[in-house]
Order: structure tokens, then sequence, then C-alpha cells
């Protein structure tokens, strides 16, 4: 039951600690001046009623290190603003009364910037008046004088400047906020350096009511830590002020949990001496952290209270025992162990060492609070609706087994490394050889502390991890399988890729040619790094993604990276920019995705599927800023027919009035005839955010997890119903029965949208072909919204599936959306990982083609086949003439270059004005030829470079 205060600091009063630790053998600190003889200010919080603000009003403390009260009377606190030269005005000084006790604080409450914020603890004095400090610079004093003095008069008791233009003692301190005062630091030293001796912390007002006398007035209970701890999870002694004794196990004087756990000495090992209870308790105060070290014997005084669920000491007295007790030793405990919430409630605060395996579940925090989610055992969590139908036993047993096995393993500290000054402290954990991945399994090389924070339960390193934590734990390594996707079989690959946002019309682009208005998302040097929100001069949305062609490059970069290895011959894209909105031909960004692509891949081996021409799509109204497209590769197969839109069911109260209208095309092996074509139909049905309900059934059901499919449910169910006809017409007008549904359909595998495809046929390849395997993370659960579905006529050319984890195992801060974040570059768009935030699904075809070659089949001229691989064309009728094979040349074989182009072939005859490419040269033929070799020395060369 030991408490911890994820958003809470306090500098601890530090009653009669110099007399106990210096009875104890330590040093006594100096707080007033470098002898510790006189008051001391001890923290100034700037920003009071300000947005955001943890309190309400501004104020100033004092503290008083010595063993008598000390008077104020006759002294005064003044304020000269930065770049002040003279002494304060008489508005800017405030007269003090009254006295600091011994060991003591005394709070000064000074003016609020608003009213947010909390209102302090009672303050022994209110400043009225013009005290009205900066929270950007300037400097306070104390001085023994009625009068306003210079910051260098002899009368002055204590002093500090923050920002520049001040007059600090040595250096001014840097760094506060709405949410972070300036505190003495952990030591307590005044070495006349204000920038050594304060430190940013969460404000922790404290005056001379806060005094650590009991309340009661009488002595303290000695007690063991499992009697304080008690066999629930309240302390029976809540409210109390007791003395117990043990052994440090873990210290937190940096990072802001401003304390130290304190276990029974002796306990841990494979014996439990007090079952049911915990041995070790969390003693919090800044102060008495910074004077123990790890294994020290120490007595503790002091309050006991319960915060947040869980108990501690507060405004603790320390003192170090002559006799070291018995060491601690960590307990070794199975998940078995710590599976209930009695068994962790009887180690809670307890130095364990964790047996067993565990995988990481969730890596979103590690980006800001360097905290990852497990999971027991080898699998991460999971979407209930994912492994069953809402409601089912699978669903409901997936709920359980999450609750279960879940825990975090945090970093030691309080700290968003994302946000402020923190961003220059670099993050812990993550690096480029350590990317801590989801599914990663992680092996405990150190103990760490069971406990409970921020409402949940918690692996605590013993200390502020600062490095990669190796010392800690051992991630293992799941990059390094998926550096390319998995073999799927086949002689052909089909993917989907949601490219995140990508949107070469930037946000500064749209605001620089008068489009619109954005706001931004901005580094740690205030580089705009991506669009936050863009909208148009008539209040429509603008452009996503990134906020200028610096960043776009960077995204760009991954995702050519990512799409290069797909080994893919077609690829649906999902969220490409729609260009059209925004005065552009309408395949412009795809058109620079595909120059991009074929750039990095040194050869034209892309190309895209064109839009369907402007009478076949919906009112431009209608449409997204973002589309669904299909890119190519035509040396392995060629496009059937023109593009199609769902055009017909975009209008107000329709489906995809609020989604993107699937993209159908055919596509056929290259060098096969049009009745070998297959229908592909790209998606990105409409997402599960809260909205406006289109339609009865589109409520969010939040009852329970096994239940919860997401705001729109019905109408992604009435997207799949109109796509599967849509689909079925496509392929009726080019006369096949192959068709393939691919995409993001935000929609997780088992839910009611994807059981419409299921019952018109449909089978979900990863579930068939490579289950186990997902493409989304939410929330630490792993789910498919993305999928490829095959009818039963393309199923037949179905090869197998793999879903390429690249993006969503990845943590945000490797994605280019946090380039400079963080002091720790992560960034490395050479390699695909963090591409966008869904993984990439690959599937393998074997593509429909002309039948074998036979040698019993009479050919007539013009007529295909298939042999060793190649498509062969009879020149003129044949029988039992095997291809490549036949002096006379009978068979033609046909090949196709990267960009679409004939390639030359010896056996093909080709005829005056044909082009060809051979060794990525174009010839064009003057003549009748065959057999002729392009660039050949001959004394007649039929071929012509083309330049």
């Amino acid at each position: 039951m030991p408490s911890i205060h994820k958003r809470r600091v306090a500098v601890a009063a530090a009653a009669a600690t110099a007399a106990c630790l210096l009875g104890a053998g330590l040093s006594a600190p100096a707080f007033a001046n470098t002898a510790g003889t006189d008051l001391v200010i001890s923290e100034v919080y700037l920003n009071g009623g300000s947005a955001s603000a943890s309190y309400t009003n501004k104020f100033v403390e004092l503290y008083n290190p010595t063993s008598s009260a000390i008077s104020l009377a006759g002294d005064t606190l003044q304020y000269r603003s930065a770049g002040n030269t003279a002494p304060p005005n008489a508005a800017q000084i405030f007269g003090l009364s009254g006295s600091v006790p011994a060991h003591g604080h005394f709070l000064i409450q000074l003016t609020s910037n608003g009213t947010n914020g909390l209102p302090l603890p009672a303050p022994d004095l209110t400043a009225s008046g013009g005290v009205n400090p900066s929270g950007t610079s300037g400097t306070f004093y104390l001085a023994a004088s009625t009068t306003p003095v210079a910051p260098t008069d002899a009368s002055i008791i204590d002093k500090v400047g923050w920002g520049t233009g001040a007059s600090p003692e040595g250096t001014a301190v840097t760094g506060n906020s709405v949410t972070l005062s300036y505190q003495r630091t952990a030591a307590g030293l005044d070495t006349d350096n204000n920038a050594a001796d304060f430190t940013k912390l969460a404000p922790t007002p404290e005056g001379s009511g806060s005094s650590t006398t009991p309340p009661d007035g009488g002595d303290p209970i000695p007690l063991t830590i499992a009697q304080i701890q008690g066999a629930t999870d309240t302390s029976p002694y809540a409210g109390k002020t007791v003395t117990t004794e043990g052994v440090v196990t873990a210290d937190y004087r940096t990072g802001g949990y401003n304390g130290f756990y304190l276990e029974t000495g002796g306990a841990g090992g494979a014996v439990d001496a007090t079952p049911g209870e915990s041995d070790a308790v969390f003693v919090y105060g800044s102060i008495s952290a910074g004077q123990v070290e790890i294994g020290d014997s120490v007595t503790v005084t002091g309050k006991v209270e319960e915060y947040q669920g869980t108990t501690e000491i507060t405004s603790p007295k320390v003192a170090k025992l002559a006799t070291p007790l018995p060491a601690v030793t960590p307990a070794a405990l199975t998940w078995d162990d710590l599976k209930s919430e009695a068994q962790k409630e009887a180690h809670e605060g307890e130095l364990i060492a964790p047996l067993g395996d565990f995988t990481v579940a969730d890596n979103y925090n590690a980006n800001f609070y360097g905290s990852f989610t497990l999971a027991a055992g080898t699998t991460p969590l999971r979407q209930p609706t994912d492994a069953g139908t809402p409601g089912s036993a699978e669903a409901k047993a997936v709920v359980a087994d999450n609750a279960a096995r879940m825990i975090t393993l945090d970093d030691g500290a309080n700290v968003n490394y994302s946000q402020g000054a923190n961003t220059a402290t670099a993050l812990p954990w993550l690096s480029d050889a350590n990317p801590v991945r989801i599914g990663s399994s992680v092996t405990f090389r150190g103990p760490v502390v069971l406990e409970y924070r921020n409402s949940v339960w918690n692996f605590q390193p013993t200390a502020q991890v600062q490095d990669d934590g190796a010392a800690v734990v051992a991630f293992g390594d799941t990059r390094a399988p998926n550096e390319r996707p998995a073999t799927t079989g086949g002689d052909a690959r089909l993917a989907t890729f949601n490219v995140q946002n990508y949107f070469p019309t930037t946000g500064e682009k749209f605001v620089g040619a008068g489009l619109g208005t954005c706001t931004w998302y901005t580094d740690r040097a205030g580089v705009r790094i991506t669009v936050k929100s863009c909208t148009t001069k008539d209040g429509k949305p603008g452009p996503r993604g990134a906020a200028d062609d610096a960043s776009f490059q960077r995204q760009q970069e991954k995702i050519v990276t990512g799409i290069n290895r797909l080994g893919a011959s077609i690829v649906s894209l999902e969220e490409v920019e729609n260009s059209v909105k925004f005065g552009h031909d309408r395949d412009t960004a795809l058109a620079g995705l595909v120059d991009a692509l074929n750039k990095a891949a040194g050869s034209p081996t892309w190309a895209y599927a064109p839009s369907p021409a402007e009478s076949a799509l919906p009112p431009l109204t209608q449409q997204d800023v973002i589309r669904t497209a299909f890119i190519y590769k035509p040396a392995e197969v060629a496009l059937v027919g023109a593009s199609k839109v769902l055009a017909d069911q975009s209008g107000p109260g329709q489906p995809f009035s609020i989604a993107r209208q699937p993209l159908a095309q055919g596509f056929k092996r290259a060098n096969a005839t049009d009745a070998d074509v297959f229908v592909v139909v790209a998606n990105h049905w409409k997402s599960k955010g809260s909205g406006n309900p289109l339609y009865p059934g589109d409520e969010q059901d939040t009852s329970s997890p096994a239940l919860d499919q997401g705001a729109f449910n019905m109408t992604r169910v009435k997207e799949a119903q109109a796509t599967v006809a849509f689909a079925d017409s496509v392929a009726a007008g080019l006369h096949t029965e192959r068709i393939v549904l691919l995409g993001d359909f935000n929609a997780y595998t088992h839910e009611d949208p994807m059981t419409e495809l299921y019952k018109a046929g449909y089978t979900d390849l990863a579930t068939a072909f490579d289950e186990g395997e997902h493409t989304y993370s939410y929330n630490g659960l792993q789910g498919s919204l993305d999928h490829v579905l095959a009818n039963p006529a393309a199923l037949k050319m179905v090869t197998g599936a793999d879903i390429w984890q690249i993006n969503a195992q990845e943590s945000v801060a490797f994605n280019y959306s946090r380039f400079n974040y963080n002091v720790t570059r992560l960034f490395d768009g050479g390699e695909p990982f963090a591409a966008s935030d869904h993984n990439p699904e690959v599937v393998g075809l074997n593509l429909p083609a002309p039948a074998a070659w036979a040698a019993g089949t009479a050919y007539v001229a013009g007529d295909l086949v298939t042999y060793k691989g190649s498509i062969w064309r009879a020149q003129f009728y044949t029988k039992g003439e095997v291809p490549g094979a036949s002096k006379k040349v009978v068979w033609a074989q046909l090949a196709t270059a990267g960009d679409g182009s004939v390639e030359w072939t010896a056996t093909r005859i080709f005829n005056t004005g044909d082009v060809v490419d051979y060794n990525g040269v174009k010839y064009v033929a003057q003549w009748w030829t065959q057999g002729d070799v392009p660039g050949a020395a001959a004394k007649k060369q039929p071929w012509k470079p083309i330049s």
C-alpha cells in the first residue's frame, strides 16, 4: 500500500532532520546560507491562476533549518523585475510578521493570474497590493529591512533569481511553468548558486501549519511496516504518526517521485514472514530521499496517509541506524503469485524479481512518460471483438484475460519527455538499437518494486532510468524478422498499405496559397512538424499530415522504403491526398508518390491506376480530402478497363456520405488476355470516432469491452453491403467472378461489418493464413482493422498471407511526426519501421494465366500458352513444337519491361515502328525483324536507339 505521486511533488518538512541525521552519522544540510544558520527561500511558484495552473495563487515559501523559531519582525519580501537596476518600488515589497518554526515552513500567498488551479493550503501571510512577479524572469529576496534595497545590499538574508535580467545568487534558475515551481534541491544545500540549489518540480506549498509534530500531540507509535500496511488496502494507522525501521530498497531523489521505498530488514527471499501483509512502504519526502542511499538501514518517523489508493509515510524524519539491519532479498515471484488484487496487495512496495515470460503490450507512453504496458505471458493483449463476435464467450474471455495479465513497467520518474524543458532530457529505454516494440519479450535483469501508481499496478525500477535500462530489463528484438515481409508463395503479391495522411499539399503550402488557415504541432524548437488542423476559407477540412516540405520529405522517405520492400505487384493505398480538393488534378499526389518510388528503385518500376473521369466520380463536395488509390508494377500486371468509384452512395443519409468511396480496378497478369482479369476493390470505411449518428445503431456501446464496436457500427454495416453490391457489379462488367476486397475497413475481424462480408462468401486471408498477427494497436490492445478478403473464385488464386509488422508495433517516437520532439533522434528514413500507424498486409497469388502448353494440342496464330513461367504466343499454326525450341521460331516469348513497355525477346517478330526495351534502352524497329539483338554490331542493324 505505498502511495505514489505521479503529479505531486513535495519538499519534505525536515523537522528535527538535522539532529536525527547528525546523531546517525550523516551530515546535516545547510539551508539558509552556506552555514545553515538563517532563513532561506525554499520555493517560488510564479504562474498561479493561469490556464492549466496547479494553484490559483502565486506563492513564496520560506524554510527555517535551525532548531529554534526565527522571527520575521522587521523583514520584508521584495520583488525586483528583470532589467531593473534600482531597488524595487514600494508596491513591490511586502512587510512580514510572525515567525518561522524550527525546521518548518512559512507560506506567503501572492496575487493570481486568473481563477484556474487549486486553492493554496492555509497561508501564513497574504500579500495584498502590487507584489506580482513575472513568470519569465525576476528576483525575489528576503531582506532584514523595511525599505526597498538593492539586491546586493548587506541586509539581504536570501534571494533567488530566475530567467534573464535577474540578480540571482550565482546563476539564475530557469524552466518553470504553470505546473512547475522552483524548489530547493533534495539535498537542500544553499551554496549561493541558484542554478545549483533549485530544481523545477510540481509545486508543493507548505506553511507553518504543516508541521511534522503529531497532530494529537502524542508520541509516535512504534510499528513494523507490516503493521502499518495491515491486511487490507487501507492502513489501520491512517492519520497517525508512526515510527518504523527498514532498509532502503529504491531511491527516487530525481525524476519527481520524491521519496524512497523502505522494506523490513531481512524480508524477501523464498519465505514470506508476513503473508497477506506487505513488508514495504513508500516514504514521501524529497529532502529525505536525498539523504539516503539504497541499502541504508534507517528509522522513519512520519504521518501515515492514504493517497490514491496506496499508503505512505509523509513529512518524514529519517535517521540512519548505527547497526545495519539484515539485507532485503528480492522476492522471486511468478505471475501466478501476483494474479489477484489480494496477491498484489500483499507484496505492494516490495522488492521483487519477476519470474516467467512477459511481453510488451503497449509502448505509446514510452515517448512521453517512459513507461510500457506489459502482458504476462508470450503474447500481447488483444481487442475482444477481434477474437470473437461482440458479446460472445470468446470476446468475454479476452476481456478477462487482458485484465488478468496486464501490468506496467515505469522508468522511476514522473517526467514528460516531450514537453517543455524535459525535451532536453534523453528518452529512457528507447534507442535505434533498442526500439522496444509491441510483442518484444521482456527479461528482468535486476529487481523492481511492485507498486500501485495512477490506478494501475507497476513494476518500478529502483531508481530513475536514464539510459536504455539494460540493467533493469532486456527487450527482445522483433525488428530483425520484419525487415521484409514473410514469404507468401505464388508468382505475384497483392498488398494494402495505409500511408497515414500522405499530403504533398503541406499545411504551409495550403496557407501560402491563400486557401485557408492551419494550426500546428511543433518540435521542441518550435518548428512546425505536422498539421493539427487546417480549414478552408468556407470552413471545410483542409490538408492533414506534414506541416512543411522538410517534414513531408521525411514522411515520404519512410513510406517509399516500406512500399519498395513489399515485393508487391499491386498495392492498395489508403489516406492519400485527394489533390482535386486543392485545385490540382485528382492524381497529383499519387503521381508524385510513384515518381518517388521509381527514383528510389532506380528504374521506372511503378505506375498508378488513373482516376475515373470526373463525370464518373461523386460531386466534389461529396469527396473527402483523403482517398484510396492503386499503384502497380507494369512488368508484372496490367490494367483491365478503367478504374471505377462507387459514386451513387455519397448523398445525404447514404453510407458513404461520411467515408471514402470504394475504388475498383481490373488487373491481369502482364501479357495475359482480358479473360484472366480479377477485380480488386480498395476500401477505407468510416472510422470508429464519435460524432453525430447517421443511422440507428451508430451509437457506441461502452457497456462492456466485449460489446464495444466503436461508433458508426451500423454505418459500416451498410458500407459493407454497398461494397459487396458494387464489387459484384464491376466484376460482372469485366466478365469475371474473381474479386478481392482490401484496405482499412475500420472494423475488427469479428465485428458486424466484417460478418456481412463473410455472409457474402468472402474469406479473411489473414485469419486463414496468418493467424496471430494484427494490423493495428489501440490503447494497448492488438487487432486488425485492415484486411484482405477473397471471394471463392479469387480464393483459388491465394497462396499465403503475411501481416508485415512494421508500424503498429512501433513506438510513435520513431515516426516522422515526432521528429525532434526530444533530444534523442530516432527517425531513420532508410528503415520502413514507423512509416504509418497501420501494418501492411501482403498476399501471395498465383495469377490467372493462359493454359500450359500441351504437346498434343494444335495451336493457331495468336494463341497464348504458359511454358516455364513465361507466356508465349503462337505466330502460326503449330502442334508438338516446344516453345523456344523450334528452329522455325513458332512461338514468340512475351515479356514486359518495368515501365510497362514491350521487352525485346529473341523469338518475337517485330514490325517497322515497333518500340522495345532492351537492357533499359528504348529502340525502334526500322523494318521487319526477329532475333536481331538491339545495339549489337551488324552490317544491317534493324534497331535504332531512341534518344
